[in-house]
């Protein structure tokens, strides 16, 4: 039988007395629901005074893609003002900050160091601090549970919306663990940061464990498998290989038209790492990375959620890839607008946290054992956060 468990917004009466007779910001997306799936909007609005709401990335109602722009607007279902925290508006200016007392954040993180909801959170965090502004976070769970932790430590050098604080690829704890590390490691000693835990959780449960639905947090991310994967398969976003997206497998098929597929998924597979297979695949994305065009690779099947290391199936799949493809294997280079200035860079190193791989300075095997002590070093102090037991 599944657990029973309740999300921050479940327990929203806990936190009420911070919220009665104070304006009230929201920073949700569709993934914000309670257990009845009523919207975390519906929710709040129908409690307290909502006047403002703060899209991320994907949009208030999630009906817009990877990277393109968010706007400004009105949410016509409560006539509240939605303001853009995503692109040029990453950091809360003076107008975002002076629409609201309080700012609750309620969002679906994935577990990923990659993933922007966590950085969202994280700068209005910082906008808080700097007004001396209370921010509620309505935890949610980790959808891949709260033990594991892989990867590299983020070198801040590499810093980005994809990637900060010194945390490992897969960093084990909930949106809510995450903003008590993050408040500390930033040294945020004006804002007054409240978590409303969630109820029933343990760490080691996975989401399909509990009775919670699965909304999917992004458009490429629209399963439990998709997230799994997501952990090791997000570098080839820094590459010229499509990470499936166009696809209804993103994350999970990996190819590009130049590839041989089952001659990839033998030598991937001859790796014998756990947890994983390596199936020969072939697809055609209906749009970014090799739209229109039949692509050659492997669909990434989780065996065993528990023994694999997706980071390091990840970078061996990418390691075999790059030998296959030889000379028609790229690394993405490009320039990305980060709150009005261009910044050209390889994406992969803001990924991986550091250009080590790309340069070649460490193979994928000495890569995973240099990071391996920052990994297990921030495991043991992130226990300082854990809001719940194993």
């Amino acid at each position: 039988m599944k657990a029973h468990v309740l999300s921050g917004i479940d327990r929203i009466d806990t936190v009420a007395h911070l919220l009665e007779g104070k304006r009230v910001g929201l920073m949700t997306n569709p993934t914000g629901i309670d257990h009845d799936f009523n919207s975390s909007i519906d929710v709040i609005a129908g409690r307290f005074q909502l006047t403002a709401l703060y899209a991320v990335e994907h949009g208030i109602r999630g009906d817009i893609q990877a990277g393109d722009h968010v706007e400004n607007c009105v949410d016509e279902a409560t006539g509240v003002m939605v303001y853009s925290a995503y692109g040029k508006n990453c950091h809360f200016t003076e107008e975002m900050l002076d629409a609201f007392d309080v700012l609750v954040f309620d969002i679906q993180d994935v577990g990923a160091r990659f993933y922007t909801y966590m950085y969202s959170m994280a700068y209005a965090l910082e906008a808080c601090n700097r007004a001396g502004k209370a921010m509620i976070v309505l935890d949610r769970v980790n959808p891949l549970g709260g033990v594991k932790t892989c990867g590299t430590i983020h070198d801040r050098r590499f810093a980005s919306f994809v990637g900060d604080y010194e945390i490992p690829t897969q960093h084990g704890l909930t949106i809510g663990e995450m903003a008590l590390y993050v408040k500390d490691f930033l040294k945020l000693d004006r804002v007054e940061l409240t978590v409303v835990p969630l109820a029933g959780w343990k760490r080691s449960m996975r989401l399909d464990e509990t009775d919670l639905p699965w909304v999917a947090p992004s458009p490429n991310c629209a399963t439990l498998d998709a997230a799994t994967a997501y952990i090791g398969t997000c570098v080839f976003e820094g590459t010229n290989i499509s990470e499936g997206r166009g696809t209804t497998q993103p994350f999970q098929v990996i190819g590009a038209p130049f590839l041989d597929g089952p001659k990839l998924a033998q030598s991937a597979n001859a790796h014998q790492l756990p947890g994983v297979h390596f199936r020969p695949t072939a697809f055609c994305p209906t749009f970014s990375k090799h739209k229109g065009e039949l692509c050659h690779g492997v669909q990434v099947h989780v065996t065993d959620a528990d023994a694999v290391n997706m980071f390091e199936a990840g970078l061996v799949l990418l390691d075999e890839i790059r030998a296959q493809a030889g000379e028609k294997f790229e690394f993405l280079y490009y320039g990305i607008e980060v709150e009005g200035q261009q910044v050209n860079s390889y994406f992969l190193d803001k990924l991986l946290g550091t250009d080590d791989y790309r340069l070649g300075k460490k193979t994928t095997a000495q890569l995973i054992e240099a990071h391996k002590p920052g990994v297990e070093a921030f495991t043991k102090a992130s226990k300082k956060y854990h809001l719940y037991d194993s």
